[in-house]
């Protein structure tokens, strides 16, 4: 009995140890999809002259926090099982101002021509019983090694600033409670998640409403005066953001 149990610790050493390798890849996939988030925030600050990401956050999985998963969903204890079962080992949290950013953002997102879309869950439109909104995706990038080409999954997710909060706070309530919170703070925690909904859409309103009275202050045509071999010539706006 004891030689077996010294079998499976050891064999758990060696895993470990395998898997901490393993999560290489998964960090060269995270940093991939980042430049790709970083990218398409400047060029959104260049063209539009508005950033829709508010903040971006990163993680991976430690090894105990990816074996406890593997040991409690059932799954084969080996790095093809992990690979194949556990989509969330490589995480980004993308926080933005408003409802609509997080549409357009994923949009952009999925429209790469080197990524895929494995899932996509939408709490928005469709909130978790206990209030929980989020758009959730499962997305598939290539990472290129010396000698192959891993596909790695990162789970992305994007919320507002108020969902963003609203989640943190009910994350450490069920931390305090060890997931047994009492029914009148669950209660409170829906009315909560109602209530940042509302606000989010409040605010994207004000932020519609404040952007048309800034196009009709500045006429998208107005003309705008270039210099081409010392001749003057006037263009529209219009004309000089296709170049």
């Amino acid at each position: 009995m004891e030689e077996k149990r010294e079998l499976s610790l050891k064999h758990m050493r060696i895993l470990k140890t395998e898997l901490t390798r393993f999560l290489m890849t998964y960090k060269f996939g995270l940093d991939e999809l980042n430049t790709k988030i970083d990218i398409l925030k400047q060029e959104f600050q260049y063209v539009h002259d508005y950033n829709p990401i508010e903040h971006v956050k990163s993680r991976i999985k430690t090894p105990e926090s990816i074996l406890k998963k593997i040991y409690r969903k059932g799954y084969e204890l080996s790095l093809p099982s992990i690979k194949e079962n556990i989509q969330d080992i490589a995480g980004i949290r993308i926080v933005c101002s408003f409802v609509s950013d997080i549409y357009k953002l994923s949009e952009m997102l999925q429209n790469q021509k080197d990524i895929k879309t494995i899932k996509c869950k939408d709490y928005i439109k469709n909130p978790k019983p206990n209030g929980y909104q989020s758009l959730h995706l499962i997305l598939q990038v290539p990472v290129f090694m010396s000698d192959r080409v891993e596909d790695i999954c990162v789970e992305v997710q994007i919320r507002t600033i108020g969902m963003d909060f609203w989640a943190s706070l009910e994350h450490k309530i069920y931390y305090k409670y060890n997931k047994e919170v009492p029914k009148h703070l669950t209660d409170e925690l829906r009315e909560a998640a109602i209530s940042v909904a509302q606000l989010d859409k409040k605010m994207e309103n004000i932020n519609k409403a404040v952007n048309s009275f800034k196009e009709a202050d500045n006429p998208e045509y107005e003309l705008q005066e270039i210099f081409i071999d010392d001749k003057s010539f006037y263009l529209p706006d219009e004309f000089l953001r296709v170049w």
